[in-house]
């Protein structure tokens, strides 16, 4: 059964059992109550960053972190996506999961080097940490599956078949 995984496959299987429970309950929490949400660990570092930086007023703020609940949710909906095409035997061995897991991984890389930038701007070391785990894992990742091309197709070689001895080679010798 798992004779024909590959480790880009294995590797963002993994990658999606950690990103879709996390990054769902973080937004979430930030979709119930954007202020509160915004100001919990995964995101503090970001709230810091526009209230202390860009002097953001509340309803700019609240606009921000639903804005990041949404960039966290397409992450988790391209995660999925690839789940769903991962379980299809046919699409898994020619590779052909690996654009959702792309794009999942493009955008949490932009969402979680951006975290990170920002907790380093404004001191929060918890923040910084786990941003940086976040984008090493994603990065990583990207990694594995560009090096990683899918198993070429088989090449079959056409042989021509003999002519049998009724059979005219030209039309012109009937």
């Amino acid at each position: 059964m798992f004779g024909n995984w590959r480790i880009g496959s294995v590797n963002g299987a993994l990658l999606a059992a950690y990103f879709i429970p996390a990054w769902t309950l973080v937004a979430f929490n930030i979709m119930v109550a954007p202020v509160h949400g915004l100001y919990e660990r995964p995101s503090v570092a970001v709230a810091l960053f526009l209230s202390d930086n860009l002097q953001m007023a509340g309803m700019d703020t609240v606009r921000a972190a639903w804005l990041l609940a949404l960039g966290r949710l397409t992450v988790v909906a391209f995660f999925a996506i690839y789940l769903a095409l991962l379980c299809i035997p046919r699409i898994r061995k020619n590779g052909g999961s690996d654009e959702a897991l792309g794009i999942a991984l493009a955008i949490g890389s932009i969402i979680s080097f951006a975290s990170m930038v920002m907790a380093s701007k404004v001191g929060e070391m918890a923040a910084l940490r786990l941003h940086a785990t976040e984008l090493l894992l994603l990065l990583g990742a990207a990694i594995v599956v560009v090096i990683e091309r899918p198993e070429a197709p088989p090449k079959t070689v056409e042989t021509a078949a003999p002519l049998a001895l009724e059979q005219a080679e030209l039309l012109h010798n009937r």
